[in-house]
């Protein structure tokens, strides 16, 4: 059985897998993009806000004018001994308007493209020095057809044979339907393209998975050469 995918000892390389989860060739990692500075504040800062950003906002309660109910008093103002009321609808009646109560509102927060792109890369280089970064041309089998067998075999032996037991960020590139057929059904995995990647989903997953086309997609993006030149 063949080792799982190790940096070198320049921590500059990192060895692609095939299906089989042989050796099939390195690719360097670039350090403008893979050994970055991980800058915790700034990744908590990114992560806090996109969670913000993906609450709805849509709760809603009534206060005392919106619930239904009569607009009369309830009992006349003196003579009663009781204290004075001036309608059903007030909170302190069953059925009333609630006082401050939550209301629709916008969570969103402004975070600038570049703290975000800088904590995307700060957990990524994190990954990357802790050995959770790997590479495999993909999950399908050898002619390009999908196989969920295939793909489990090959991250139980990225997993060093344990199996799938930790949560795994699978980066796949947009238009590879057999990758993302192989892998769609798998529990504790999530997909991503490479244009999706952000600083949360790496943050609450173990190991990174990257397809070589993905990657190559993802390096080019980061650092402005060609797909072919990120591949080299």
């Amino acid at each position: 059985m063949a080792e799982t995918s190790r940096q070198s000892l320049d921590g500059r390389t990192l060895e692609v897998l095939d299906a089989k989860g042989a050796k099939s060739g390195t690719v360097e990692l670039p350090a403008s993009v893979f050994d970055v500075q991980t800058n915790v504040p700034l990744i908590h800062q990114v992560v806090t806000a996109q969670l913000a950003a993906a609450r709805q906002g849509t709760h809603k309660t009534k206060g005392r004018g919106e619930v239904s109910g009569s607009g009369s008093k309830p009992f006349k103002q003196k003579g009663t001994g009781r204290a004075r009321q001036g309608s059903i609808r007030m909170p302190q009646h069953r059925g009333g308007g609630i006082v401050h109560g939550p209301v629709p509102r916008d969570y969103s927060q402004r975070t600038p493209k570049k703290m975000i792109a800088a904590a995307l890369l700060g957990v990524l280089s994190d990954r990357a020095r802790g050995e959770r970064l790997h590479i495999v041309e993909g999950f399908g089998t050898n002619g390009g057809a999908p196989s969920t067998k295939t793909a489990v075999e090959l991250l139980a032996l990225i997993n060093g044979g344990y199996g799938v037991t930790r949560k795994v960020l699978i980066v796949l590139e947009r238009g590879d339907d057999a990758a993302q057929k192989s892998v769609r059904n798998l529990k504790d995995l999530h997909v991503l393209f490479a244009d999706q990647l952000n600083a949360y989903d790496v943050v609450v997953s173990d190991d990174i998975v990257f397809t070589k086309a993905a990657y190559d997609s993802f390096v080019a993006a980061k650092t402005g050469t060609t797909k072919k030149e990120a591949g080299e």
